[in-house]
């Protein structure tokens, strides 16, 4: 019979919010160009693709543009990741038999369950985020509709729109903070307002958690040194989690750009707006096609691989257990798969 070692739920939650810190400083802006990328609609393609949406966000808003809502993603994405970390490594945990095999069922139930929780605070931190990221693209739009009637006005439109993109954005332009959008939609919608998307945020979640974290966990099997020795080294950690995180990411795009559109409060010039995760999917499909539901695809997945390779690999590194006195301990290398 194994050993059946108890978890620190208060250690784990350390390392999985220090794991969400690390991480997304490290990959925020690939994540702006996603959302940038995945509210564009047809016939207002302002970026051809992330590096083209990166140089004229840097060109526009100068280099700290591409962290734009990074400081209310840090701020939630503590507890965001510290639950969605925890909750997985709890119900594992809480799964298994004395520490021994786990079915991949019940991997998939624990992802679940994980995903469940972390909602509370993923919608909320998306939510505000989303209206952060898209304030420079909507202020772009703003900027080549003008540079476009000048320069119709002037006989010509020849490199107006390059230069518009150059420029940066216009004085009179106020720049709206996380605690103002959120105060906005305390006082309009109330709390529910701030959970706008809920239900297309658990239809990515979810799924995303039910197949990254068995996958990982099976990945990450492959690199442990022996039976005797279960643990792997901390760069298999790191490739286990780029890769269980991008397969996951590029599964269910679709839902994240359902999300990202719901959760999109301000609309460009003859954009959408949605009633709801079927009108939105209706919406998308009548008007930009099968491939709409692909945008920014590409970006989440390298945005969600280095994340999750980051989180997973600063996670394991235990500083939690060391802060409150115990020996880390990993669920993934106590347990054995069937």
């Amino acid at each position: 019979m194994a050993h059946r070692q108890q978890i620190c739920l208060p250690a784990k939650l350390i390392n999985g919010g220090i794991a969400g810190m690390v991480g997304v400083t490290c990959v925020f802006p690939v994540d702006l160009a996603k959302t940038r990328l995945q509210n564009q609609r047809s016939g207002a393609q302002l970026y051809k693709n992330m590096m083209d949406c990166l140089i004229k966000t840097v060109k526009s808003e100068g280099y700290f543009g591409m962290y734009r809502g990074a400081a209310v993603n840090l701020t939630l994405v503590t507890p965001e990741k510290a639950i969605k970390l925890a909750a997985n490594d709890f119900f594992r945990h809480l799964l298994s038999k004395d520490g021994g095999k786990l079915t991949v069922f019940k991997e998939m139930l624990a992802g679940c369950c994980a995903g469940m929780c972390q909602v509370v605070v993923t919608t909320p931190m998306e939510m505000l985020k989303i209206q952060l990221q898209d304030a420079g693209r909507l202020a772009a739009q703003q900027r080549v509709k003008a540079s476009v009637v000048t320069g119709l006005k002037m006989g010509g439109t020849s490199a107006v729109l390059s230069r518009s993109y150059n420029a940066r954005p216009a004085p009179h332009l106020r720049t709206v903070s996380a605690t103002h959008i959120a105060r906005d939609l305390l006082k309009t919608k109330g709390v529910t307002g701030l959970y706008r998307g809920l239900g297309a945020t658990l239809m990515r979640d979810i799924p995303f958690s039910v197949i990254y974290f068995p996958l990982f966990a099976h990945l990450h099997q492959l690199g442990q040194h022996s039976s005797e020795n279960p643990t792997a080294p901390f760069y298999w950690s790191f490739v286990s989690g780029c890769l269980a995180g991008s397969i996951a990411a590029l599964a269910v795009s679709p839902c994240d750009v359902v999300k990202t559109r719901l959760q999109s409060l301000k609309k460009g010039t003859n954009e959408e707006t949605y009633n709801g995760v079927v009108d939105c999917v209706g919406k998308i499909m009548r008007k930009e096609g099968p491939a709409a539901f692909l945008k920014g695809a590409s970006c989440r997945a390298l945005v969600i691989a280095p994340l999750f390779g980051i989180a997973q690999v600063v996670y394991f590194v235990g500083v939690g257990e060391t802060l409150l006195g115990y020996t880390p301990y990993s669920v993934y290398s106590a347990q054995t798969h069937t």
